[in-house]
């Protein structure tokens, strides 16, 4: 057939109408994933006060943190999502220390809020049935916080820069796997640092209780070889009395061992983590005993946990956010239910060293308590109290809590 110039007008009037249908469709694909998204808003006004028996003067801090989010819908599998965070202190009550910032450094007890604005999350993701990818920073939080957390009780929270797969074929097994190239911190940008972590993280339930296993290889990006390679495993489940269907039992095991090194300083230590956990709930009251063991290498370097979500674990007076290098052995007690509109909270700890010494053997103990409570539905307010009574040269310890939230 030849191809007349009209004919040739015709055809190529056809792609281009083809093409620029592909073009609007693949443009009306995009707008409907931008307009179907969700936004978030997250605020916190939180009055924090800390009295200790030290050189340094008591501190306060009035402080308001927004926190402002959009996560697209989703196209082909794929959205984005960017979050920023912003800290202020209010009413000039700001009267506290945050060592790595610089502020106020040396005049008062530290309170780790300090003023700031940043991106606190800005991630791509694709999700299939199975599969789930996430790249750029991106907050990771595994097992309860304990080892690889988001510190969400600070005003700003920690995240990651970081490439995540998740795998979760069915109901029963999960494979976590990220990369993590920069940590950031708490303190604004003030002490973020670069790394080369590598985060693995297994799980598998069972009728009784979910098992996991775990590899948590930390490295900060430095011209000096280093290294906290942490390995371990976890049994943690409950199940209900058979005699007695209002009555439940919690248990959970874990141990791990960690092996730190640093060609600079010339050293290299193993140190052992044990946590053995039994608890019941009966009538909505939670009774817990707890002993958790952080290891240490004959006195010299105590088991870490540097990624951890730490306020969460040992005492929220957070005497022991750096282990001693003689370990640190937490024995505790918690009681937990509701009261009125709200959840309370109450926990004894009593704290020793790991590797005693004539100097280091009792490490004091601490009791904690917290009662929160929703209000005008959108809102929780909540109080917060711990006391700290130290031994062998650690000094009292007081801190107050008050706050309100709301999210949308």
């Amino acid at each position: 057939m030849k191809l007349t110039p009209s004919l040739i007008t015709i055809f190529t009037g056809l792609a281009l109408s083809t093409g620029y249908s592909q073009q609007v469709q693949a443009d009306d694909a995009f707008f409907d994933a931008l307009s179907s998204g969700k936004a978030k808003v997250d605020f916190r006004l939180r009055y924090e006060d800390v009295s200790q028996d030290n050189a340094v003067a008591d501190a306060s801090a009035l402080t308001f943190r927004t926190r402002i989010a959009y996560t697209s819908g989703s196209l082909n599998g794929w959205s984005g999502t960017f979050e920023l965070e912003d800290n202020r202190i209010v009413l000039g009550q700001g009267d506290y220390t945050v060592g790595p910032t610089g502020y106020n450094l040396g005049e008062y007890s530290v309170i780790a809020d300090p003023e700031f604005t940043e991106l606190d999350q800005a991630f791509i993701q694709y999700k299939s049935d199975a599969f789930t990818f996430k790249l750029g920073r991106q907050v990771i939080a595994l097992d309860g916080h304990r080892f690889i957390g988001h510190v969400g009780w600070r005003q700003d929270r920690q995240t990651f820069d970081a490439a995540t797969l998740i795998y979760a074929p069915n109901d029963k097994f999960s494979a976590h796997y990220s990369y993590v190239t920069q940590r950031n911190r708490i303190f604004g940008e003030a002490a973020d640092f670069d790394s080369k972590d590598h985060l693995l993280n297994l799980g598998y339930k069972t009728a009784y209780g979910t098992l996991k296993a775990y590899s948590y290889l930390l490295e900060i990006d430095e011209t000096t070889d280093n290294a906290l390679d942490t390995y371990g495993v976890s049994f943690k489940g409950a199940t209900k009395a058979k005699d007695k269907s209002d009555v439940s039992f919690l248990y959970g095991l874990e141990f791990a061992t960690q092996t730190a090194e640093n060609d600079a300083a010339g050293t290299s230590f193993d140190a052992t983590y044990t946590f053995a956990e039994i608890g019941a709930v009966y009538s909505g009251v939670t009774a817990k005993l707890a002993y958790e063991v952080l290891g240490s290498d004959d006195g010299n370097f105590g088991f870490a946990t540097p990624l951890a979500t730490l306020h969460k674990f040992n005492g929220w007076t957070d005497q022991f956010l750096g282990t001693p290098a003689q370990g640190l052995v937490d024995t505790s007690v918690s009681f937990s239910g509701k009261a009125g509109p709200g959840k309370w909270l109450a926990v004894y700890h009593d704290f020793s060293a790991d590797e005693s010494s004539d100097l280091v053997d009792d490490l004091g103990s601490e009791i904690n308590l917290q009662y929160s409570m929703p209000f005008a539905k959108h809102y929780t307010a909540a109080i917060k109290y711990a006391t700290y009574s130290g031994e062998s040269g650690r000094v009292d310890a007081d801190k107050l809590w008050l706050w309100v939230s709301t999210k949308f």
